[in-house]
């Protein structure tokens, strides 16, 4: 079987994988970092996502070969150095933008991926960047507000659903 070497959350990690292992498989069973999900293999609920080279991906739809000699960020690299939540993460907790969790690593690295590149969306671009990504359990209505909130954006302008 080959090796595959990558940084992953900023630590250089290997392991000797068959080449139909996929990255979501790699991180889960090989690095035993299971916040990243796996919902449903097919590229539609966005519970996998995760950054390759800054890059927003969803780990099901990539082999782990493919991210050798990369960088890969996990929803386990996205807390603070001294372990507390991050922005993203605590902004979630605040409004209330998760319920079952099972999709929020992914809405969490989505959203890390919006924010690099718009510092201030608005509704509508952070519904439309979020598309990628199925909750179940929310309505996204309290998403929504965690990523305005995460953005320094005033939260009172969403109406109550």
């Amino acid at each position: 079987m080959p090796d595959v070497k990558m940084i992953v959350n900023g630590k250089p990690v290997s392991g000797s994988v068959e080449g139909r292992t996929l990255l979501v498989e790699f991180i889960r069973n090989n690095l035993h970092l299971t916040g990243t999900h796996v919902g449903c293999d097919t590229s539609q609920c966005g519970a996998c996502a995760i950054h390759v080279d800054g890059k927003l991906v969803k780990a099901c739809t990539m082999f782990a070969l493919e991210a050798n000699n990369r960088e890969v960020a996990t929803i386990e690299g996205q807390a603070n150095n001294d372990g507390s939540l991050n922005f993203i993460q605590q902004a979630f907790k605040d409004h209330h933008g998760l319920q079952c969790g099972f999709c929020t690593p992914g809405m969490v690295m989505a959203t890390a991926d919006l924010l690099k590149t718009n510092s201030k969306p608005t509704e509508h671009e952070i519904r439309d960047h979020l598309e990628g990504n199925i909750c179940r359990c929310t309505g996204y209505h309290n998403i929504v507000k965690a990523i305005l909130a995460a953005s320094g954006q005033d939260v009172s302008r969403i109406a109550a659903e």
